[in-house]
């Protein structure tokens, strides 16, 4: 096993490499995959090149797939500020990015009822949403921690998520502003979430956690009235039942695409702090 040690804020941590925790979906093609408001699936076909076809089972030399997605509908990806703006700079401008202490939390939503969202933006009172208390309850153990990274799983856990097609304008819990508020509040740089969005599915254009999160004003579309335009947001990832809430190393591997949005694959590593 390899041992490695950090010190960060004048504290002294050890991380047990042995048992990373892979929080992405495996992305089949074929197979049962997330999908996202994308009509289709994710596919896979042979690469054709003149007379070769690349498919080993079709007398090829050897296996060359051509594949087809939508790194924000199908499976665990990451994207920027780019994702709402123009002349941004890029994921691959971005990363990769170094090691992050990071706290996982655990939330169940609540009913949006009568919580105040942005004028303008669609939303149902029935709408199952995460809030700043909640945010602030499942944290509170971890508050005066150091972390820069924030992993967020919804309860209950459903392992059935990792092929779910997330359909309708409300499909899964969302994050009301005031909740993202909160974690710009702890300076939290890089963000991963179970759900398939942080806003809602449709709500009318406005995006208004994602644009919480990057410091964009409404409906800014230059990437240089963002506050926050270096930190990233991870979406569809999967957290294991059996991993507990609390401090971890992230390790969050993003392909070098420069592009919004790109497939990743954030790897956890439990930690604990070694006494003085």
């Amino acid at each position: 096993m390899l041992e490695l040690q950090f010190f960060t804020h004048g504290r002294h941590w050890q991380v047990d490499t042995s048992p990373p925790i892979d929080l992405a979906v495996t992305l089949r093609f074929p197979g049962p995959q997330p999908r996202f408001f994308a009509t289709s699936a994710a596919t896979a076909r042979p690469l054709q090149a003149g007379e070769f076809t690349g498919a080993v089972a079709s007398g090829a030399s050897c296996n060359c797939s051509v594949l087809t997605l939508a790194p924000h509908c199908h499976g665990t990806h990451t994207e920027c500020v780019a994702h709402l703006t123009h002349d941004a700079t890029g994921l691959a401008g971005l990363t990769p990015v170094p090691l992050a202490l990071a706290l996982l939390v655990s939330v169940r939503s609540v009913p949006l009822g009568d919580l105040t969202l942005e004028p303008g933006s669609r939303h149902e009172r029935t709408d199952p949403v995460i809030t700043r208390a909640l945010l602030a309850e499942a944290a509170s153990r971890w508050a005066g921690d150091p972390w820069t990274a924030l992993v967020v799983r919804t309860l209950p856990h459903d392992p059935g998520r990792q092929h779910r097609s997330y359909d309708g304008p409300c499909p899964a819990p969302y994050f009301t502003s005031d909740a993202m508020r909160w974690i710009v509040e702890r300076e939290v740089t890089s963000l991963v979430v179970d759900l398939p969005s942080l806003d809602r599915a449709d709500d009318g254009g406005a995006l208004a956690a994602h644009r919480e999160f990057w410091g964009l004003p409404p409906a800014a579309r230059d990437a240089r009235q963002a506050l926050r335009g270096s930190s990233l947001v991870t979406e569809l990832a999967c957290v294991p039942d059996a991993v507990a809430d609390g401090l971890y190393l992230l390790d969050l591997q993003v392909p070098a695409f420069a592009t919004d949005a790109a497939p990743s694959r954030p790897v956890l590593y439990p930690i604990r702090e070694r006494a003085r």
